[in-house]
């Protein structure tokens, strides 16, 4: 496990205290001294230093778990989930999302507002818990939320603690499902949302191409999206770019295309923004065509056409036409390619491949003289490949693409075991 200080900067935060409308529960709202610990944080907007760490992730079936090992008091975040978690002391944290069962919202007049996360903590030293939202607070969103505590069949209803510009904070005394929910007849205003485009090329004898367009609330892991989307479809590419907008719940939205022509057919017409969907990521659009296009321009707008939600230019060749603009499936950069596998290289990469690799990646310059000296140091196999994987995924595309190429060289029949040949 991976973690990074960070220390950002309060924008704006409110206490609930709890006492949101039509809350029930009987949490109380206990001190937060570690609340009071940094300086600035955009994407949190919290008075707090945090530590965001890259979780272990095991796989049983269609089901991935996460869990770190916390070493003591302090705030650490999920880079993969976002979950932050406040902690009282030493312990070990195991959590996984899991589906909603709207039949236990629906006599509360609530429905999801984020993900369902399934948390355990043997120790019970998880003081606090931040869930991810994606309400806009200044439009008043924000004052409709509450987090369900999810325990069998039953549900309870849990005021935010604290409410900040991207997460809701709770305090919590025991452990089960917890995720954000939100009145069911709250007013739409817009939240924070992804467009994710997926991209199916043409394969022989079939001429026709096919991009898949979500429309998601922002605070879906993309990494859930990927996965989930590979188990229902199988072959096709993530097409990164720029997914961010803002998009009204329950509002109904157009898709178009440049070149606007017959080539390219739009299905359906149009399509409602589902901001309650965590569990299933079906396209709300798909674009179809049968010649050959380098580039392709979407339009995404409201309903009767006078306003442009997100708009971008979607490349689908490269310049030279050999291959996707795109990454594979799962494979949205090298890092995270080496993210997707980090368990299983930790656990499959024996003792003298690693030391050869270490060499390489040293001589490469890849790491520097005190992270070589670093995992020399290191002792335990295991501990050894997880700061080699994590000090070279964290240094972006370039480090981690040389690194792949380095293993497969080293070690091919790993490699293909991780499919990353």
């Amino acid at each position: 496990m991976k973690r990074r200080l960070k220390e950002k900067h309060q924008c704006s935060s409110t206490e609930e205290e709890g006492e949101a409308s039509g809350i029930s529960g009987d949490i109380t709202c206990a001190e937060t001294e570690s609340l009071k610990r940094a300086e600035s944080l955009p994407a949190m907007m919290l008075n707090s230093s945090f530590e965001e760490f890259t979780p272990d992730i095991s796989a049983e079936g269609d089901d991935e778990s996460y869990s770190f090992q916390c070493s003591g008091p302090g705030l650490y975040q999920c880079s993969v989930t976002g979950l932050l978690f406040d902690m009282e002391g030493e312990g070990d944290v195991v959590y996984r999302l899991v589906p909603w069962n709207r039949r236990l919202l629906a006599p509360h007049h609530k429905k999801p507002a984020g993900p369902l996360f399934d948390i355990k903590c043997v120790q019970q030293c998880v003081r606090q818990l931040h869930l991810p939202h994606c309400e806009i607070r200044s439009t008043g969103g924000g004052h409709f939320l509450s987090v369900a505590h999810v325990n069998d069949e039953a549900v309870e209803f849990i005021g935010p603690h604290q409410t900040t510009e991207t997460h809701l904070v709770i305090n919590i005394s025991g452990f089960s499902a917890f995720g954000n929910v939100k009145d069911e007849d709250a007013p739409p205003e817009p939240v924070r949302a992804l467009v994710l485009l997926f991209y199916r090329p043409p394969a022989d004898p079939d001429p026709e191409s096919l991009l898949n367009v979500l429309l998601l609330p922002r605070n879906v892991p993309l990494r859930d999206v990927l996965r989930t989307r590979k188990k229902l479809v199988g072959d096709e590419t993530y097409i990164e770019t720029s997914p961010h907008c803002k998009l009204i719940p329950g509002q109904v939205y157009t898709l178009s295309t440049c070149p606007e022509d017959h080539s390219l057919l739009v299905q359906p017409t149009e399509a409602e923004f589902d901001s309650d969907n965590y569990d299933d990521y079906f396209p709300s659009f798909q674009v179809s065509w049968e010649t050959r296009l380098k580039h392709v321009k979407l339009v995404l707008r409201d309903s009767d056409g006078s306003h442009s939600a997100w708009e971008r230019r979607v490349c689908l060749w490269s310049s030279g036409g050999k291959r996707w603009c795109g990454p594979s499936p799962l494979n949205v950069a090298s890092n995270q390619r080496l993210l997707d596998v980090r368990s299983s290289f930790i656990d499959g990469i024996s003792g003298p491949v690693l030391k050869s690799l270490l060499d390489k990646l040293f001589e490469k310059r890849v790491m520097s003289d005190s992270e070589r000296e670093s995992a020399d140091e290191t002792q335990n196999k295991r501990d050894k490949a997880r700061l080699v994987v994590d000090t070279v995924r964290r240094k972006g595309e370039a480090a981690s693409s040389e690194m792949i190429e380095l293993l497969c060289e080293l070690d091919p029949f790993l490699c293909e075991h991780l499919e990353l040949t």
